[in-house]
């Protein structure tokens, strides 16, 4: 797929400036997002997840293409969320009718470092990535990698959260948004 060549250099750029100081070596990132996932896993939140927007980048589709594609997203997901610090590590699966009105499916692992914007500590702002796999109609279903940035907007227990698919004329560049909400 052309995009992988610029959606992972991406997600790998963002990682870099997201992540604790002392995971630098790919080895040493490697093993702290096994002990994430696993803490994640073990000891997470539950997570109800509502993807409910995809907006085509207007600058990037011609009126052709936003004429036929799909805005509303709306699906459902469930996953585990754990907050360590000001950093959110979730395990995730969503379901959601995507761009051309098919299914797709999207489970991963997202990573989030967020900084507190208001006094309370209630309200924080993240920006970090994520990475999966997502099964589309037009691939057959067949798992495809995807590691996107991700960034977010959290108040207590809710949050509204985006990735961006980054892409070519008429393919890719979608902000793709849903509500989370951990219980």
């Amino acid at each position: 797929m052309r995009l992988t060549k610029y959606i992972l250099p991406l997600a790998i750029l963002i990682s870099v400036f997201t992540t604790d100081a002392k995971a630098w070596s790919f080895s040493e990132w490697y093993e702290d997002l096994k002990i994430n996932i696993s803490d994640t896993w073990h000891c997470g939140r539950w997570d109800a997840y509502v993807p409910f927007y995809a907006w085509h980048n207007r600058w990037t589709y011609d009126d052709k293409h936003l004429d036929k594609y799909n805005e509303e997203a709306w699906g459902f997901g469930l996953g585990k969320g754990i907050w360590k610090g000001n950093e959110w590590h979730g395990l995730y699966a969503m379901a959601f009718k995507d761009s051309n009105f098919y299914l797709e499916t999207m489970i991963g692992y997202a990573y989030q470092y967020n900084w507190d914007i208001s006094d309370s500590g209630d309200w924080k702002l993240g920006a970090g990535y994520t990475i999966g796999v997502t099964q589309r109609h037009e691939y057959s279903y067949i798992p495809v990698p995807l590691p996107l940035p991700v960034s977010g907007i959290t108040y207590k227990n809710a949050s509204l959260q985006a990735a961006y698919v980054p892409g070519v004329k008429n393919d890719g560049n979608v902000l793709f948004m849903w509500l989370k909400y951990t219980f």
